[in-house]
């Protein structure tokens, strides 16, 4: 504790001194025991055990099975962990402890003087010692009975300065537990908000690793596809070619024939032209009647027969959508699985 910074702003350094000495919870000077947390704050131990129940409420006692618990420093939020003896396993901090009976010794024997005590406004020389719980405010003996409070309902101050301390403490450690909680709601969405993360990350790998998987199966398939047709390609091609080639022979052969049935027309002998006319027109008949050769269907080039409807897969890749309540079955079967187990 910064002792001589306290008392360099203050006039008084028996007045800094005790507003080091003021402990942050009850707003007191520190009771004994005084305990030492761990980032070097001070508390009462009746206040830090009041801090540590409200953040640990299943704790018990010493005596309990569970391990410890953790509250946070109400002057640096300084998260203190402790072990199964809860706040009774701090350390005790006994200069603190010595300076405070010091301090009382010093204040027991200082003369209380006039400016000390809360003066009455309306009456100068009566202290404020009663309190008007009519109107709300502390006032002095004198404004009851002849003053403005006189028709108050009035209470001792100690009495109502009690009460009130006791309610501001119960506030403190109601926001330091509501703090604490918070704290830990805050921890608990860093968390989800973490896992959601990663659990999104895997959603979106095995979503693609599944369109992934179809893409390759339909590139198979379009390679099967290709190559059927291409096979027919080649028969149908194949087939016309040896036509082709069939028929340029039957046109070679019948030139030919034309060529020697010109040079024999033009024969001017009689008994010349008669010995191979016969045979010749014989061959020319035998060649017209006999040379039909295969020819191709009417469409016969046409593919129309490799023609694929891809409608229906169209629009079942339209109606890809996830599906929630297989989602919920393979959880649920998780939690049985879980239970089983």
């Amino acid at each position: 504790m910064d002792f001589q910074a306290g008392i360099l702003q203050d006039g008084s350094p028996m007045e800094s001194l005790e507003k080091q000495l003021i402990c942050p919870i009850c707003l007191e000077m520190f009771s004994k025991p005084v305990v030492i947390l761990p980032c070097q704050h001070n508390l009462c131990r009746k206040c830090a055990n009041d801090v540590f129940q409200a953040a640990n409420p299943y704790w018990q006692s010493r005596g309990s099975l569970i391990s410890g618990g953790r509250f946070r420093c109400p002057s640096c939020r300084h998260e203190v962990l402790l072990d199964r003896h809860g706040v009774y396993g701090l350390q005790r901090n006994l200069l603190v402890e010595n300076i405070i009976d010091i301090y009382k010794q010093e204040c027991s024997s200082r003369p209380l003087k006039k400016g000390e005590h809360p003066m009455c406004k309306e009456h100068e020389d009566e202290r404020i010692n009663i309190y008007c719980v009519t109107c709300e405010v502390p006032t002095c003996s004198m404004c009851k009975v002849f003053g403005a409070h006189k028709d108050c309902e009035v209470a001792p101050l100690q009495t109502v300065f009690q009460g009130q301390k006791t309610e501001l403490n119960n506030c403190i450690s109601m926001l330091v537990a509501g703090n604490d909680r918070i704290q830990t709601i805050i921890s608990q969405l860093e968390d989800s908000c973490h896992s959601t993360e990663e659990n999104s990350e895997a959603a979106k790998r095995e979503l693609c690793a599944r369109f992934d998987a179809l893409a390759a199966l339909l590139e198979e398939k379009k390679a099967e596809l290709l190559q059927r047709i291409s096979q027919e390609q080649a028969d149908k091609t194949a087939f016309i070619q040896s036509l082709i080639c069939q028929y340029k022979e039957q046109l070679e052969k019948s030139s030919r024939l034309v060529e020697t049935a010109i040079q024999a027309a033009e024969e001017t002998g009689g008994a010349a032209f008669l010995m191979n006319a016969k045979q010749l027109i014989k061959t020319i008949v035998e060649a017209s009647k006999g040379g039909r050769l295969d020819k191709i269907e009417q469409g016969y080039e046409s593919m129309d027969a490799f023609s694929v409807s891809l409608d229906h897969l169209t629009e079942a890749v339209h109606a890809l959508d996830f599906d929630p309540a297989e989602e919920d079955e393979e959880y649920f079967d998780g939690e049985e699985e879980e239970v089983e187990e």
